[in-house]
Parts: structure tokens; sequence; C-alpha cells
């Protein structure tokens, strides 16, 4: 069954840093382009990132460019999220899927405060 765990969230500091990685399993993961998406409270979930199959093609939020860096690994079946410079509005849960998505795993939060 299809299945995505994330982890590496917490609590961290205005203009600190975060690495996110995300467990992907139950579907051909190295043929599959990938995303990063997050859920603020109150809001819509948004997409923040993406990366192609081979990990060539990258794309970024407008919101988060400059501060992203998407990268998977296919041999360990993951994809990680480097966050740099986070801004409270960032504050949110944020969660990997396959593209097109599949079934939801549980997020991991993200909190930026002082």
């Amino acid at each position: 069954q299809v299945q995505f765990v994330e982890s590496g969230g917490g609590l961290v500091q205005p203009g600190g840093s975060l690495r996110l990685s995300c467990a992907a399993s139950g579907f051909s993961f190295s043929t599959a382009a990938m995303s990063w998406y997050r859920q603020a409270p109150g809001k819509e979930r948004e997409l923040v990132a993406g990366i192609s199959a081979p990990g060539l093609l990258r794309n970024y939020a407008d919101s988060m460019k400059g501060r992203l860096t998407i990268s998977r690994d296919n041999a360990k079946n993951m994809v990680y999220l480097q966050m740099n410079s986070l801004k409270p509005e960032d504050t949110a849960v944020y969660y990997c899927n396959r593209v097109p998505a599949l079934s939801w795993g549980q997020g991991t939060q993200v909190t930026v405060s002082s």
C-alpha cells in the first residue's frame, strides 16, 4: 500500500533551518515525480517544491524560492526538503506526495517562532 512518512519538523527560530525527510513506499518511486506541500492552519494545502523522477528538474513556490532545496535518493525511496531562512509564515504541516498525488501521510509540523 502507498505510504508516506514525513519527519524532521520541529520548532525553530526565525532565520533558522530544517531538513525534512520523506520515506515513500507502495509505488514505483524512481519513476515518479515528487513534491512537497504545506498546509497552514485555516488555509488550503499548497505546493512548495517539486522534483522530477531522475532528480534533474526542480521547481519551487515563489513564496519560498531561494530558501528551499528539494532532493531525492532513488536508491532509498527518500525525498528531502532543506529549508533555510525560515519565517513565521512558513509555519505549517509539511507533506510529501507523488505527482499526481496519492493518499496523504501524517505530515510533519514545522513551527517558526521566537
